[in-house]
């Protein structure tokens, strides 16, 4: 099921429409753990680009989920949402266009 989804979420800024998110936002709950027991923020920046996402902007947390600002190796805008427990993307955007 992993390996799916790191195959075919790089591939989703082709089938959504500019800033279409698929899940996530302000009252995104990825986990119901304090956040003394989350990944770092280092440790999920290493995850994002371990999962497509080489250039980290921001990182920040949004309701009990982490959520990354990155561009794609393809240099798209990304917005990633990820479990601050296992490093999973729990959902993605990227923008349409290339981003300097």
């Amino acid at each position: 099921m992993r390996r799916l989804l790191r195959l075919v979420l790089p591939l989703l800024h082709l089938a959504l429409p500019a800033g279409t998110a698929l899940a996530g936002g302000p009252k995104a709950d990825c986990t119901r753990e304090p956040q003394a027991h989350w990944m770092s923020r280092e440790a999920i920046s290493r995850k994002a680009v371990a999962a497509g996402y080489p250039d980290i902007r921001h990182v920040q947390v949004i309701g009990s989920c982490y959520e990354i600002e990155a561009l794609t190796a393809r240099r798209l805008q990304a917005d990633v949402v990820m479990d601050p427990m296992t490093g999973d993307v729990v959902a993605a955007s990227m923008s349409n266009g290339p981003q300097r």
